[in-house]
């Protein structure tokens, strides 16, 4: 059987590389937008402590020029102090001495002092605020006054514009961005070859499967990491599967067709012998023979498509909380409805209390119908369908007469398929192969008793707890 896959193509989403590509590229662009920001900000505040020290030089050079003469207070601004703060190329300066109520002493009268009721230390505030349409800024410094004539606070405030302040924070931001993005790229390229050498293995698995023969579902042996080995591990018990049920499938289409074509074989020849028959007694047993071979060729077609529908229910069909006395009520009386009135009749013997099992009903009913068949067409009088709950957690439905029951000893040799009696050429042989496939599927199996006149077979299945139990 070879499977043709050419024109058909997976949904194909994104690769693993890509997916990380992006994910790392992501990380980095928020990394380095956040050392952006960390940069300025380091950037800024080194700026204005380096030019705050300027600002409090001069508010100190210019706070010890400040004298009472006679009374009356005298600023002497030294030069030295405008030396200081002109350090700070291409600012403007300002300046501005005034008592604690607005009285300016010397400099710019309509210079901002801070807002009332901050507390300034004796070493200066410093503090920003708008002044000839720019912000600059600037730092006052209290000097105190303890004369006879004149006692309290006066205020030095020194300022100058920020466009020094914000190259040098952007120096620093622009130094620190470009190393982190170097590092960022070489980090990134890094990650992707490191990415790609770490998907080998997966190409090789994907070269692998797409050069292998469509009929080689022998398991993977390369060698794998153990992040890749465990998808190995899968793929090998998936083609497991696979091949066992495609072997499966095989021995099923071959002997079923050799079982249809040996029926219809043997169905039209005693159709041709009757057809030159006239002695109305061998007429009549060709058409005894003729009625048998149609039964079996009708039960054939039937278990045919049971065993079609139990093996496909087997992969798709999830298992159910079940009431294994109601499911064997229900396939009696299918039954009894497939056989006619004239079957053997099957007497119930349920539990009193649910026997609870997880299965699929229909495959259930199905096994059943077939060890009620198995019995009625093989067996005595009387057939006894049995449900009952054993010890160690285990369910059983049995079915059992009074015939010699099957020739073997021991029950795995149960199920093999088209196994029929020559002597009975309406039996198809699949009736118990279905019941062994149902016990596989069910985590169970078939069992057998034997006994003086008696002869019993059964489906042994995992019982579940309780209701009650399980809350």
């Amino acid at each position: 059987m070879q499977v043709r896959t050419e024109g058909v193509l997976p949904n194909r989403g994104l690769s693993v590389t890509y997916r990380l590509a992006i994910a790392l590229t992501l990380v980095l662009t928020l990394a380095v937008a956040a050392t952006i920001f960390a940069a300025y900000g380091y950037g800024r505040r080194a700026a204005n402590e380096a030019f705050d020290r300027l600002l409090q030089g001069a508010a100190l050079q210019i706070a010890e020029r400040i004298f009472v003469v006679e009374g009356e207070i005298r600023v002497d601004i030294p030069v030295s102090a405008f030396e200081l703060l002109s350090l700070a190329e291409n600012e403007r300066v300002f300046y501005r001495v005034a008592r604690p109520g607005g009285e300016t002493l010397t400099g710019y009268d309509n210079f901002p002092l801070p807002a009332e009721g901050r507390s300034i230390p004796a070493s200066g505030l410093a503090y920003e605020t708008a002044f000839g349409g720019e912000m600059v800024r600037a730092l006052v410094m209290p000097r105190h006054l303890s004369e006879r004539a004149v006692t309290g606070d006066i205020y030095v405030v020194v300022a100058h514009t920020m466009g020094s302040r914000d190259q040098l924070a952007r120096s620093v931001a622009t130094q620190a961005v470009t190393v982190i993005a170097g590092a960022g790229l070489a980090i990134l390229v890094l990650a992707l070859i490191a990415m790609r050498y770490a998907m080998r293995p997966l190409e090789r698995i994907q070269n692998a499967i797409l050069e292998r023969d469509p009929l080689d579902l022998s398991p993977f042996s390369m060698r794998a990491p153990d992040e890749v080995s465990a998808l190995v591990a899968a793929i090998n018990r998936f083609m497991g599967r696979l091949d066992r049920r495609v072997r499966a499938m095989q021995d099923y289409v071959a002997d079923s067709a050799h079982q249809i074509r040996t029926s219809i074989t043997a169905l039209r020849a005693h159709s041709e012998l009757a057809l030159e028959e006239d002695d109305p007694e061998r007429l009549k047993a060709l058409h005894r023979r003729i009625r048998s071979r149609a039964i079996g060729l009708n039960r054939l077609t039937d278990q045919l498509l049971s065993h079609a529908l139990v093996t496909h229910r087997a992969d798709t069909a999830p298992l159910e909380r079940l009431d294994l006395r109601r499911v064997a009520i229900d396939a009696e009386r299918e039954f009894g409805q497939i056989a006619g009135t004239g079957r053997m009749r099957v007497k119930l013997d349920l539990a009193e209390e649910p026997v609870a099992v997880a299965g699929d009903a229909f495959s259930l009913r199905e096994a059943i119908k077939n060890l009620l068949n198995n019995a009625v067409a093989h067996g005595k009088a009387p057939v006894g369908l049995t449900v009952r709950s054993e010890p160690q957690g285990r369910a059983c439905v049995w079915v059992n007469d009074r015939g010699s029951g099957l020739p073997i000893a021991d029950a795995s040799d149960i199920g093999q398929r088209f196994a029929i009696n020559p002597n009975k050429p309406e039996s198809a042989g699949l009736g118990l192969a279905i019941v062994r496939e149902v016990a596989e599927f069910h985590q169970g199996r078939i069992r057998i008793e034997r006994a003086d006149g008696h002869f019993a077979i059964g489906l042994d299945l995992p019982a579940l707890k309780p209701e009650s139990e399980e809350e």
